[in-house]
């Protein structure tokens, strides 16, 4: 076995590909964070996007699959680590508390990763595999501006917002980038990082909602 399988088939090889398959995917949100808030200048700007996306190409179907890839790694080893984890324990305490750090999102990321699991196959059911042929701007219009898909939507993005809160400040931990002198500054940067990709998705749905007009 080389040392990369074994790197894998460890503990802490798995907490690595972890963090590199999450930052790879946290990229990704902020790009797709920012070619989205594009909505918020109108529905010709928007449209633009949509098509200078679909003008990469052969690019575009590339690049979905290595996202696919790494969405299936980063959610099947983060199953197989909860699981280790599970079976690690000796015992489970009664009580619980926060020591050593332990917060809402790292007590949550095996919930939170399922509902963002489930929010992300409804999206692309939505948007991705729908056979709709009108401007994307009407199906992002018309989808985003029903009251059922606002509060799923908003349940999903509250469920990323939290993933994403522990998961960036465990990636600094996987790679041993911790000091307590920088350590608030990294849980704000990772809480910061999140807000804002939180924040575009969540003011997309608000303005649809309240103007369902909006995109036409």
């Amino acid at each position: 076995m080389s040392w990369f399988s074994r790197t894998l088939s460890s503990s802490l090889g798995k907490k690595y590909l972890m963090a590199v398959t999450g930052l790879f995917l946290g990229l990704f949100l902020l790009v797709h964070s920012a070619g989205n808030s594009t909505i918020f200048f109108g529905r010709k700007l928007f449209l633009s996007y949509a098509e200078h996306l679909h003008s990469l190409g052969f690019l575009i179907p590339i690049a979905e699959l290595c996202m696919l890839a790494t969405f299936l790694v980063h959610v099947s080893t983060g199953i197989i680590l909860y699981f280790q984890n599970l079976k690690a324990r000796d015992s489970r305490y009664c009580v619980q508390n926060n020591a050593g750090g332990r917060t809402l999102g790292s007590r949550s990321m095996i919930y939170t990763g399922v509902i963002v699991l489930c929010f992300v196959v409804l999206h692309l059911m939505n948007f991705h595999f729908t056979g709709d042929k009108r401007p994307i701007a009407d199906i992002v219009g018309d989808t985003l501006s029903s009251p059922l898909y606002f509060a799923l939507y908003g349940i999903g993005i509250a469920a990323l917002a939290i993933h994403l809160s522990h998961g960036f400040w465990s990636l600094f931990q996987s790679f041993g980038l911790n000091h307590p002198k920088y350590d608030c500054f990294i849980k704000k940067s990772a809480w910061g990082a999140c807000g804002v990709i939180s924040a575009i998705f969540g003011a997309i749905l608000v303005l649809l909602v309240i103007n369902s007009t909006y995109l036409h």
